[in-house]
């Protein structure tokens, strides 16, 4: 157990917090993508400190390391579902279309918690902080109790939506009502962990992810199979693993949290209720990366219903081929946060060339990472197609579809980390735009053309997806050169 600080050391503390709290009503948050609003933080130049690419990889890797668990997670479940049948696989894949949806919404919720915890920290308001990580706690609950909802009440029209056949819609359901029901503990688990992610603990969110990991790997093989003398439950064994890997995760984050005396991360009833004013913020911070998520996500869908013309082999290639590919994007994502992070903090510092310097570098350390995984994803497909089905109809359209996707890399790595250079700098429309501009100017109206006007064959559709990529990674590239997002230094 944590020491306790005397007495008054705390009153002196929270006296000193209560004076500087301010009127959440007329502050003006600075919309940020996840770790970058720790530029308000205090701290020496952090390129000086290690040099621009140790820096990137210093807070790069904790993230990467943290999504390669994530997406472990996913191939295990779709490898272990792939021995069922394609009809299970696609079952995965139309369920998974709208777990993207509400994760994305939680994550951009997320944002919000970063963004007001960690100026809040920096000013050294830490109630004010614990007011921030409780609203965003209430405004998430509240989301994911809709979407429980929703689910429990609603899936088989949600799955007809998406144009599923009547024998994927059976075996999907209960695997829906599961996964999907169970958001009210994902929405909380993804809070806290951005409350510590803002408190720069990134290390405790990273070994419940390996924690969480262990358990759902070893439930999905003892419940899907019905090892162990265990009923073989199939797709709801997957289901019920999951939310066993939730609980297990929420409650270690919850002991985690309790056990930092002190930090804006442990709350107790009395930042709930004092934490009503900041309810509007959290929603206005969010609603710009909220609205970013649901055009790509919509997109996705869309697509995905293009893609259901062509028959379930062509929905398991897809959801596998994902998963599996998710590896090697998984880089971006890391530089997407450290360039949010050193471009934040260098426009805090009043430095705007040293954060378009960063920037820079973040992206040639992404390109050649993406590059190099990309190339060898798309030398060993089929290989790798084998592992996670046994389909040779899923095998045939795999291969095609991971080599397109492959060739994708780089410019997903290059959209990716000046995504996140953008919104350290408080430029949240300029993703937005570029996911409007790949998702519903190109890749659905190319899909759409594809699939129900020219009858093409799908690997035409696949090809969509490099048009996507194309665009947004020019129109990053257009608007990062150009500089206006400097202009924010002074919002």
């Amino acid at each position: 157990m944590s020491p306790v600080p005397p007495k008054d050391e705390i009153r002196a503390e929270v006296e000193e917090e209560v004076a500087d709290l301010g009127d959440p009503e007329t502050s003006s948050p600075l919309p940020t993508g996840a770790l970058a609003s720790q530029a308000a933080l205090p701290l020496e130049d952090p390129l000086a400190r290690r040099g621009a690419s140790g820096e990137i990889w210093h807070l790069a890797w904790p993230v990467i390391l943290s999504q390669v668990l994530a997406s472990l997670v996913s191939l295990v479940d779709i490898a272990m579902v792939g021995r069922l049948s394609r009809e299970a696989v696609a079952a995965v894949g139309y369920v998974t279309q709208y777990l993207w949806l509400t994760q994305s919404i939680f994550f951009a919720i997320g944002i919000a918690c970063v963004a007001m915890m960690s100026r809040a920290i920096g000013a050294g308001q830490v109630v004010r902080a614990r007011h921030a990580h409780a609203a965003s706690l209430l405004v998430a609950f509240a989301i994911a109790t809709l979407v429980t909802a929703a689910v429990l009440i609603f899936p088989g029209p949600l799955l007809r939506l998406l144009k599923a056949d009547p024998d994927v819609v059976a075996l999907a359901i209960p695997y829906m009502r599961l996964t999907l029901g169970s958001t009210l503990l994902l929405s909380v688990a993804i809070v806290i962990e951005s409350a510590l992610r803002a408190d720069r603990d990134t290390r405790t969110p990273m070994q419940i992810a390996l924690v969480a990991t262990v358990i759902k790997t070893a439930l999905n093989g003892v419940l899907i199979f019905g090892l162990l003398g265990f009923p073989r439950l199939e797709l709801v064994g997957a289901g019920l693993a999951t939310v066993a890997a939730q609980i297990v995760a929420i409650t270690l984050l919850g002991i985690a949290t309790r056990r930092r005396w002190g930090s804006p991360a442990r709350l107790g009833l009395g930042d709930f209720r004092a934490s009503r004013p900041l309810l509007r913020e959290v929603v206005r911070i969010s609603m710009p990366a909220v609205a970013e998520r649901l055009v790509m996500n919509g997109a996705m869908m869309a697509y995905f219903i293009f893609i259901g013309t062509y028959g379930t082999a062509a929905l398991a290639a897809y959801t596998i081929g994902i998963r599996v590919l998710s590896f090697s994007w998984i880089p971006g994502v890391g530089f997407s946060t450290a360039s949010s992070t050193l471009v934040g903090q260098a426009l805090g510092a009043n430095d705007p060339e040293g954060a378009q310097r960063a920037g820079w570098r973040a992206v040639q350390l992404a390109l050649v990472v993406s590059i190099v995984l990309g190339a060898v994803f798309a030398a060993g497909r089929i290989p790798l197609a084998k592992l996670f089905t046994s389909d040779p109809g899923v095998i045939a359209e795999l291969g095609p579809f991971m080599l397109v996707l492959a060739l994708a890399q780089p410019l997903m790595g290059l959209h990716f980390t000046l995504g996140g250079a953008l919104r350290g700098a408080g430029d949240t429309m300029t993703p937005l735009m570029a996911a409007t501009l790949g998702n519903w100017a190109l890749r659905v109206p190319l899909a759409f053309v594809c699939a129900t006007v020219l009858e093409t064959p799908v690997i035409w559709l696949w090809c969509a997806l490099v048009f996507d990529h194309l665009a947004r990674a020019v129109w990053m590239l257009w608007a990062f050169q150009r500089g206006h997002w400097k202009q924010r230094l002074g919002a």
